[in-house]
């Protein structure tokens, strides 16, 4: 699969989420972000993505912590976007 398509498949699942706050925060960070990441932190935040809100939310918003150190690095990342 090119990158291209890739990152078009990765954009979809940032920005259809069930939460408007993922649908946001996500699709920011992939614009503002994720452009910068080491490939590890790439490959960490295409594994965050990829989950549920319920699972995620908990992990961006600091109340579950990952015990992944490079999710973990993705996951304060995170929670310094700020969305316009």
């Amino acid at each position: 699969m090119e990158e291209r398509e890739k990152l078009n498949r990765l954009r979809w699942r940032c920005t259809r989420r069930a939460m408007l706050e993922m649908d946001l925060l996500l699709g920011e960070f992939l614009d503002r972000v994720y452009p910068t990441l080491t490939p590890p932190q790439a490959d960490a935040f295409v594994i965050l993505a990829d989950m549920e809100d319920l699972e995620l939310w908990p992990l961006v918003n600091g109340s579950r912590e990952s015990s992944d150190p490079v999710e973990a690095e993705v996951l304060a990342l995170l929670r310094d976007v700020r969305v316009k």
